[in-house]
């Protein structure tokens, strides 16, 4: 079992770039790619929080959970 983030899904249905979330949230495209490719073991709220606001959408559309 994993939790997995889905912001290649969020990025396309926004029509977004990694490098414009990126410039928009404050986070760096090493930190973001992580996230992408489910390399991150971890996510600070705050990261969470700015990326729910650029991206319109709640924490359940970017986190699911999936058994492996």
């Amino acid at each position: 079992m994993k939790i997995v983030v889905n912001l290649d899904v969020m990025l396309a249905q926004r029509k977004m770039t990694l490098t414009e979330l990126s410039e928009r949230v404050g986070i760096t495209m090493a930190n973001l790619s992580n996230l992408k490719t489910g390399k991150a073991k971890a996510i600070r709220f705050t990261t969470l929080e700015a990326l729910c606001e650029v991206l319109h959408c709640q924490p359940g559309d970017l986190l699911s959970y999936e058994e492996e």
